[in-house]
């Protein structure tokens, strides 16, 4: 018995050591060969086809060193340090992916260590605590000679995070910088404070944020409104709001573009960030709109610079009067329905903002092809750009479907000509100058000179045309967000990375475009905003036809009036006093009916939102005890069938 007993402890504490070896060797194994699951609709958190193909292109190692306080004990760093986890587990599927070619360092930089020497060596920076210390999260790529820094690993870029882990990798592989123009009457540079200012303590200001990005990946050159010739060694051209551009200017463009150099232009029919005043009454009143209107006169389009495109899909809300929002519908939250899903710069965008955005008509000459790029739906129409920044009000009150998807980006390609048939345009000195020695020009006979401009393109060129420039700048792109070492800026939409997109296609690189297009994630309610749409369709068809009422009953009332004599004027008829009567009485019920309408828009809205919340809260436990009913009936039948 007694034997018997002692087997049977041997035996279970065999087995129990078995299985606890088992476990060790289980999660050793798992723990070496990582795997993350990632549950997001846009695979936020999974590797990119553009982060593979860029590791797949390296031939020899590339080095990544990861710096990371670990002894730090501040209250702080504990946020930081859970993101820290969150790189390491990134950098770890890099290593995977890569095959081999990624080799991987990790660094505690303590004080006054080597590691911390290094750190600063390479570029990265300590961040100082509320306590005086310094913690370090960023990281160096380095290939033979070539090397890149990212000084500081912000979380609030997380979303970011693969973008620029994998530029810094293609900028140590690829280490030539293809090099891009910009031509703009705006400070997109920036704007050094003069010196009386600067006694004050006001600080000049800051380039665009979009001009520091572009200085990530290109050699970037600020080329001269006033230019009359676009270097060679300029790849791709941005024109960023040209207002009031010469034809002198306009002539380098084309020829630019004859010799094959691409362009991107950013026009503005209502630029916000370009005002010439405030107004008490109207607030900021914006300069004049940006035009191209040679070129796209040779390439067969046209812009109306007087209007502006207006959505009942696309509708933003912004700040009115005395801090109230008020609808804006001429101010676009463009999303999937008016992005072209076929074309890398915005098949992987899933918002842009728009303020007071024109539209590109006409069709292109033979020759040219193109590709709408943004669009309109087709509850949308062209309105006064003027009266759309007065009032988005009067724009819904007068709002008519136009029923035309008005085109608000396109791609041109193809053989271009140039829109200077003649050569180079005079300069108005030149013709003053002209003027002025017409007599001796008339004796002599004129002499022309050579016409060395070039009449077309040689090969198939690319040119891309935008319809707002306001969506480049900081305060339309951007959101400031509080972090532990001030404010910070994330996108606040696609509209850089939609940019961007455009000068690396351009440029004849587009690994990086599908990273960084997985930035910024938008979802609007759009079921909702068409439910808004044709709520307001019908809202303000009974607006217009209350007062349309009212003004047919006033004439009738001035009719009468005018039919008077003397001192009988301002006494009312009984006629008078029945047409009144009746006005009102319509007015109580077409304010009734406005109301009801109104009612069943919200009723409508709620519902559906509430929906949504209880589904999202439910789906999950559903689903686990949807599943926990399946195992169980399962078991159930195995249980039977023995």
């Amino acid at each position: 018995m007694k034997k018997k007993t002692l087997e049977t402890i041997l035996y279970s504490a065999a087995g129990v050591g078995a299985m606890a070896l088992i476990l060790i060797a289980f999660n050793v194994i798992a723990g070496a060969a990582k795997q993350r699951v990632d549950l997001t609709q846009e695979k936020a958190y999974s590797l990119s086809a553009g982060t593979r193909a860029i590791l797949a292109k390296l031939d020899a190692p590339v080095t990544v060193k990861f710096y990371c306080s670990q002894g730090e004990t501040a209250p702080e760093t504990v946020y930081l340090r859970n993101y820290a986890r969150r790189v390491e587990d990134l950098l770890d599927e890099y290593k995977q992916a890569s095959k081999g070619k990624l080799v991987l360092e990790k660094y505690n930089p303590e004080p006054d260590s080597d590691a911390e020497d290094s750190a600063r060596m390479a570029g990265v920076e300590g961040q100082t605590l509320r306590n005086g210390d310094r913690f370090y999260l960023g990281l160096a790529v380095s290939r033979v000679d070539e090397s890149q820094a990212i000084p500081f690993l912000d979380p609030s870029r997380e979303r970011l995070l693969e973008y620029d882990l994998s530029r810094a990798i293609s900028r140590v592989v690829t280490p030539e910088r293809p090099v891009v123009g910009i031509m703009s009457p705006l400070p997109v540079f920036g704007m050094p404070s003069n010196p009386m200012m600067a006694r004050m303590g006001q600080q000049g200001q800051q380039p665009w944020v979009i001009v520091n990005e572009l200085k990530n990946d290109f050699t970037v050159k600020d080329v001269p409104m006033d230019t009359d010739k676009i270097d060679d060694e300029i790849k791709v051209l941005l024109v960023i709001h040209p207002r009031d551009i010469s034809d002198k200017a306009q002539y380098a463009i084309d020829q630019f573009v004859m010799r094959g150099g691409k362009l991107i232009a950013f026009l503005d029919p209502l630029p916000m960030m370009d005002a010439r005043e405030q107004n008490q009454m109207l607030g900021s009143i914006p300069n004049s709109g940006s035009n191209l209107e040679k070129l796209l006169k040779a390439w067969g389009l046209s812009f109306d610079t007087s209007k502006v495109v207006a959505d009942m899909n696309f509708k933003m809300q912004i700040g009115g009067r005395n801090g109230q929002a008020q609808e804006a519908p001429a101010v676009l939250s463009v999303t999937s329905q008016g992005l072209n899903s076929d074309d890398i710069v915005t098949s992987q965008i899933d918002n842009l903002w728009l303020p007071y955005a024109g539209a590109f008509t006409g069709t292109p000459v033979a020759g040219i092809k193109e590709t709408v790029l943004l669009k309109s739906t087709k509850e949308s129409q062209l309105v006064d750009g003027f009266m759309a920044n007065l009032s988005g009000e009067n724009v819904m009150k007068e709002f008519k479907p136009s029923g035309t998807e008005y085109a608000l980006a396109v791609r041109l390609t193809g053989k271009f000509k140039t829109a200077f048939p003649n050569g180079k345009p005079e300069d108005k000195k030149d013709e003053d100058k002209k003027d002025a020695d017409k007599k001796e020009a008339d004796k002599k006979p004129e002499e022309k000179k050579p016409d060395d401009s070039l009449k077309e393109s040689k090969s198939d060129n690319t040119v891309i045309l935008v319809g707002d420039a306001d969506m480049l700048f900081d305060r339309v792109a951007l959101q400031p967000i509080q972090t532990l070492f001030g404010t910070a800026y994330a996108p606040a939409n696609g509209n850089l990375s939609f940019a961007q997109n455009a000068v690396e296609q351009l440029t004849g690189d587009s690994n990086l475009i599908a990273v960084r297009s997985r930035a910024t994630v938008v979802r609007p309610f759009t079921r909702i905003k068409a439910l808004e749409a044709v709520a307001n369709e019908k809202f303000q068809s009974e607006i217009k036809r209350l007062e349309d009422s009212a003004n047919e009953a006033q004439r009738k009332i001035n009719e009468l009036q005018q039919q008077k004599k003397g001192d009988q004027r301002f006494i009312l008829s009984p006629e008078q006093t029945a047409e009144l009567a009746k006005l009102r009485q319509g007015e109580v019920e077409s304010r009734k009916r406005l109301k009801q309408v109104q009612k069943d828009l919200r009723k409508e809205v709620v519902s559906l939102q509430t929906k949504v919340k209880w589904l999202n809260i439910l789906a999950i436990p559903l689903a686990v005890t949807a599943s926990g009913v399946v195992l169980a009936f399962i078991n159930r039948s195995k249980t039977s069938a023995k």
